[in-house]
C-alpha cells in the first residue's frame, strides 16, 4: 500500500464527514496503520457525532461500505472508528 493511496482514502473520509456536519472545521481524520489493515479515525465535534453515526447507525454503515469498496480496489484493508468525545485518538 502506498502513503499516496492512504492519504487519498483519509482524505476522502474527511470529506465525506465534512459534508455531513454543522461544524466541518472540527473535522479531523487520523489513521492508524498495522500490517494487516489501516484503521481511520474519525473526530468531529460533540454536537455532530450523530449527525456522522446516523439513524440507527444507517450513515456510518454507508460510509464502511465504501471504504469496503475501497478495500477491495486497493487491496488493502480499511475500518473506520468514530470516537466519541471522550475517547482519545
Amino acid at each position: 500500500m502506498t502513503q499516496q493511496g492512504m492519504v487519498e482514502v483519509e482524505e476522502l473520509v474527511r470529506e465525506i464527514a465534512r459534508a455531513l456536519v454543522d461544524e466541518p472545521a472540527a473535522v479531523d481524520v487520523q489513521s492508524v496503520n498495522r500490517e494487516e489493515n489501516t484503521v481511520l479515525k474519525l473526530k468531529v465535534a460533540p454536537n455532530d457525532v450523530g449527525k456522522v453515526i446516523g439513524k440507527q447507525g444507517r450513515t456510518a454503515r454507508s460510509v464502511r461500505t465504501i471504504l469496503g469498496a475501497v478495500s477491495m480496489k486497493l487491496h488493502h484493508r480499511y475500518t473506520l472508528d468514530i470516537l466519541e468525545e471522550d475517547e482519545q485518538a
